[in-house]
């Protein structure tokens, strides 16, 4: 049922000048009469005043609003302060309009202090069908006192329902696996713009500053199994990161022990080029060379190929003189041989 003020430039909204309306126009009546009823007159509206004031006198405090009802109808709301009503005309209704409210979903914390699982509220199915137990806290505050006190008959059930709507319908939309670790700052974003939605639809007059998840667990009957899963899981990451490091380990080295083996190989190209160009070269001047003195070149040739394979071996030269005298087998040995020439030589 919708509300309406009524206007306040009626008579009923400004009591204290009808009132006094009232008092003067009893003085005016009874100045005629004896000066003893008189007073009994001012006695009995002093009297009338101080009940007024005592029954009408309502003070508002900062967190509140004060909804004033006029035989059940709203008529104004005042702020903060003193302020004054019709008595018994009028009722006063105090909402804590800063206050932050909280309700929780698929729990209850008891007296002790301790959270009580409520299977009913927490159970959900996710998107890819499994079922996990997900408690949560809403925290609002009033917006609009008179929403929240006369749009909605019962606003505690209505926010509480409305959140495990909310809640429900962000968790049919994602995976099991986000939703058990990565997912739920989503899930909380997602589903306090739902429940946002829902109430001012509602028009329940309230603003949703928060929606907490307290904890999203698969169920009992399930733990553990989900569990050994996680651990899979966990190992499975474990050994992907492992084998990553060795790759990021052993490719880097191969690739540095291949472009050492490329470079090796160029250089070695590259000097068994230049070698092979220089003894071309060199060969082609020596051709030049024997062409002009063919007898010169050829024993300059024989000499230095004697060079080179006699340059490494251990020689004796004997004079002819003394070659017949030699025996013909030797020592291998320098002092046998040296020993031998002498006996020769004699």
């Amino acid at each position: 049922m919708a509300w309406e003020p009524r206007d306040p430039s009626g008579n009923m909204e400004d009591p204290f000048a009808k009132i006094l309306q009232e008092f003067q126009k009893m003085l005016r009546k009874g100045s005629g009469g004896s000066p003893l009823f008189k007073g009994w007159k001012i006695i009995a509206v002093l009297v009338l005043a101080g009940l007024f004031l005592w029954k009408g006198f309502y003070i508002v405090a900062p967190d509140e609003q004060g909804i004033v009802l006029r035989f059940g109808d709203m008529v104004r709301t005042t702020g903060p302060g003193p302020h004054l009503k019709i008595p018994v005309i009028e009722e006063v209704l105090l909402p804590k309009i800063t206050k932050l409210h909280r309700v929780e979903i698929g729990f209850r914390t008891t007296r002790g202090g301790t959270a009580q699982r409520v299977p009913a509220e927490a159970l959900m199915v996710t998107g890819d069908e499994n079922i996990v137990a997900v408690e949560m806290i809403v925290q609002f505050r009033i917006k609009d006192a008179e929403e929240f006190l006369f749009r909605v008959a019962d606003i505690g059930e209505t926010i509480k329902k409305s959140a495990e709507a909310s809640i429900r319908q962000v968790i049919g939309q994602t995976q099991i696996d986000e939703a058990l670790t990565v997912g739920k700052a989503r899930i909380q974003l997602e589903a306090q713009v739902a429940l946002q939605t829902i109430l001012d639809d509602y028009e329940a007059g309230v603003s949703v500053t928060a929606v907490q998840l307290q904890d999203v667990n698969p169920p009992d009957a399930v733990a553990a199994a989900f569990k050994d899963v996680a651990s899979a899981k966990e190992d499975k990451e474990k050994l992907i990161n492992e084998s990553h490091g060795y790759r990021n380990d052993i490719i880097p080295k191969a690739k540095g022990e291949a472009a050492q083996v490329v470079n090796e190989a160029q250089a070695y190209a590259e000097a068994r080029v230049q070698r092979a160009e220089g003894e071309a070269d060199r060969f082609i001047k020596t051709l030049k060379e024997y062409s002009l003195s063919e007898e010169i070149i050829r024993k300059r040739i024989y000499i230095e190929t004697m060079e080179e394979i006699m340059g490494g071996i251990n020689k004796v030269i004997i004079d002819e003189t003394v070659a017949g005298k030699a025996l013909p087998l030797l020592s291998l040995g320098q002092g046998g041989t040296a020993n031998m020439l002498k006996q020769g030589a004699k």
